[in-house]
């Protein structure tokens, strides 16, 4: 079914098109942009197709990071703890060998049974898990290894230990540290991208997002509960701020889409996997050849032009 605000341009247009003298430079111009608007609001996802893709990526059998690692990476080996507190195993991290090249990789794994999922925080880091990530950051950058981050997760966890241990913090710290790697970094949306608990190990050279996965600053049920006071309305929440990789592309947010089988990538993890792996070569090939002035400048300025307004004034 149409939109409203579909219904309202076609509306628009039929009306134009009626009026005479339609070969004027102005009516003509506003007639091929009303025309423009109708077909890209046609191309794209609609609001079913949107949540379609939050099923998806939220999927009980979707591939996690470990069932990469293990189809994507030879001689893994996992990396465990933070030096200082505790091992979080919500997120996973080590060096294996990709393509014959040494690489690191940091990922979150939520976790397949009732016991796993407890165990790893359904993937959700408390602090404890991002200074164990910067220990292999900095252990990237010191060997002069490409790192490979892998985002799966609701969000940081956002409970009251976790914030006395520093949460907010330490996700800035991460992304601090990220920002002055000189090492190449890769980093891929595999299925839930939530918030700072995503951006934390995401600040990367090249960030990449599987065809069916998310990446919002807010879950559908947050924004839902804060705009309409009611959870229920996720759907529409997610129709609203569009978190799917096609209108994070179209804002600039990611570089690529990797695709995936058709049904999803829980529908073959194997062929999902040869397509993760190539869309990651193919990027660290097109990093690889910079120095590490020039991907730290490169990055940054990446970073800092997203949510950038541009105002174009029309005669």
């Amino acid at each position: 079914m149409p939109s409203e605000g579909e219904v309202q341009l076609r509306e628009r247009l039929h009306r134009l098109r009626s009026l005479p003298l339609l070969r004027g430079a102005r009516l003509s111009g506003e007639l091929e942009r009303l025309q423009r608007q109708l077909e890209r609001i046609a191309a794209e996802p609609s609001g079913e197709e949107i949540w379609r893709s939050v099923e998806l990526a939220r999927h009980p059998d979707r591939p996690y990071t470990l069932d990469y690692v293990e189809r994507m990476l030879e001689d893994f080996v996992e990396l465990h703890g933070d030096r200082g507190r505790a091992d979080d195993e919500a997120l996973v991290t080590g060096l294996g060998r990709f393509d014959g090249q040494t690489v690191a990789l940091i990922g979150h794994q939520k976790g397949r049974d009732i016991k796993e999922r407890s165990k790893r925080n359904f993937g959700m880091a408390y602090p404890e898990g991002y200074r164990k990530a910067m220990r292999v950051m900095e252990l990237a950058d010191r060997h002069g290894f490409p790192l490979i981050t892998l985002v799966d997760t609701p969000g940081a966890y956002p409970g009251v230990a976790a914030e006395q241990h520093g949460q907010g913090g330490m996700i800035a710290r991460s992304q601090s540290v990220m920002a002055r790697l000189r090492s190449p970094i890769v980093s891929c949306i595999i299925g839930e991208g939530g918030s700072g608990g995503a951006i934390a190990i995401a600040v990367a050279d090249r960030v990449l997002m599987q065809q069916n996965a998310i990446y919002s600053v807010i879950s559908p049920e947050g924004c839902a509960a804060i705009l309409w006071r009611d959870a229920g309305e996720a759907q529409k929440a997610a129709a609203a701020f569009k978190p799917d990789a096609v209108h994070c592309l179209e804002l600039g947010v990611i570089d690529a889409i990797v695709p995936e089988p058709a049904d999803g990538a829980h529908t073959d993890p194997d062929a999902a996997a040869v397509l993760l792996k190539d869309s990651v070569g193919a990027a660290l090939d097109e990093v690889a050849g910079l120095s590490g002035d020039e991907l730290r400048r490169q990055r940054r300025a990446r970073f800092r032009s997203l949510g950038t307004l541009e105002i174009v004034k029309t005669p």
